[in-house]
């Protein structure tokens, strides 16, 4: 493409590519696009049209593995940066440009995070632009301002030393998975708000605009639950379903088992019990503080005579970026050149390396992304539209130019 400077950097697993190509104009901005080259595994025989790895043009659209998540994505920025210095006659782009696209996304970026820190100075950014998410449609293009960061944990519980007689011993000794019961229940209180103590400290809550311009998304629950194959929606009370999946804190049970799983019945107190929790967390949580909350929670839950442990993995952190932080406004105006339309504003349920990035690198994250919800991410027949590329390759060219334009404008 004509970046001055491009290396491939090595981790423990896959490899990351590094790539910069400086601005003449020694005011300029520093910009950081992250994206990944790493794909889910796809054959043929999965339900695919035609071989996954061989990109194929039907009716204007890509097929192909990591056509939307994240070659495409990736590709449209080398074009983009292209556009931008033929549109202008540029011979380098208005801002620093650097790309970062990691190999190890697709299985949680084990590395990413020791990678950024490695390389934190030659990675120094202004401003991180994030390309591997979506639009809410084709014809309504959107912004992720945030994304929620995520904490896990397995509670083990302990009772007997072995599974013992409910008829000789049951009501006579505490049972492990009558703990883990009560853990579950006691979850949440009866306006489904998490009932952990502390687990709502210092969060960042939605300002009137923002639950506005979340209200003014053509927003259809009931098609929204068919995609969730679910026949009501359930959540924390005075909210909407979009703000408690893009800006509210959650935790959820994602498995819980203990005793005789066999046919028939087996009439026993386990003597092991276990729970899976998982935690979504919105800006001004911090997982080292939830971990605690939690922690102290469930000990106060488990009775006596019960043994357990909490064992924690990896966490991810949220983030947040300001409506009117001057580098959204540039992805903003931006994108509203190239799609010729009201740009608006969302937000991302699930978590990523985003965080990783801004946390580090102290800087803001941004989302560019054109992908739409028909584009099947992770599926058979994975596809992009032809055209929303093209309006991403405008929009990145566009993006530099304004950046360099307009960064040192903001108060």
């Amino acid at each position: 493409t004509g970046f001055t400077t491009t290396e491939v950097w090595q981790t423990p697993g896959a490899p990351a590519v590094f790539a910069e190509w400086r601005s003449d104009d020694p005011e300029a901005p520093t910009v950081l696009v992250y994206g990944h080259h790493d794909v889910q595994p796809a054959a043929r025989e999965d339900g695919w049209d035609s071989e996954p790895f061989e990109p194929v043009v039907r009716e204007g659209r890509l097929y192909a593995r990591g056509a939307a998540d994240d070659k495409g994505q990736v590709f449209f920025h080398t074009l983009g940066v292209r556009a931008h210095l033929a549109a202008t006659g540029r011979t380098a782009p208005a801002v620093n440009l650097k790309l970062l696209i990691e190999g190890e996304e697709e299985s949680g970026s084990p590395h990413f995070r020791a990678l950024v820190e490695e390389h934190a100075e030659r990675l120094a950014a202004d401003a991180v632009i994030v390309s591997d998410t979506g639009m809410w449609s084709a014809d309504t293009p959107t912004v992720c301002t945030g994304m929620r960061g995520l904490a896990e944990c397995e509670i083990r519980l302990y009772g007997p030393d072995q599974d013992i007689h409910s008829g000789s011993f049951g009501g006579a000794v505490p049972n492990p998975a009558t703990a883990a019961a009560h853990l579950v229940a006691a979850l949440h209180d009866e306006h489904a708000r998490v009932a952990v103590p502390g687990f709502y400290d210092g969060i960042v809550e939605l300002t009137d605009r923002e639950r506005r311009l979340f209200a003014e998304l053509p927003f259809a629950e009931e098609q929204w639950l068919r995609t969730a194959k679910s026949y009501a929606t359930h959540g924390e009370a005075g909210y909407t379903t979009l703000e408690r999946i893009w800006a509210r804190p959650t935790a959820e049970v994602n498995g819980i088992g203990g005793g005789y799983q066999g046919p028939g019945s087996k009439t026993i107190i386990p003597s092991t019990a276990m729970v899976k929790l998982s935690f979504r967390l919105v800006a001004g949580q911090d997982p080292d503080h939830i971990e605690k909350a939690v922690r102290a929670w469930a000990a106060e839950q488990v009775p006596a005579g019960i043994r357990h442990e909490i064992v924690f993995g990896a966490a991810t952190r949220p983030c947040l970026t300001p409506l009117d932080h001057p580098a959204l406004q540039s992805v903003v105006r931006g994108m509203g050149r190239a799609f010729e339309a009201p740009v608006r504003f969302t937000r991302e349920g699930g978590s990523g390396p985003a965080a990783d990035l801004q946390e580090v690198l102290g800087a803001p994250v941004l989302f560019l992304g054109i992908s739409v919800p028909s584009d099947g991410w992770h599926a058979p027949n994975e596809k992009v539209e032809l055209d929303l590329l093209l309006k991403g390759v405008e929009t990145s060219a566009y993006l530099w130019g304004d950046l360099g334009e307009h960064w040192h404008d903001a108060p």
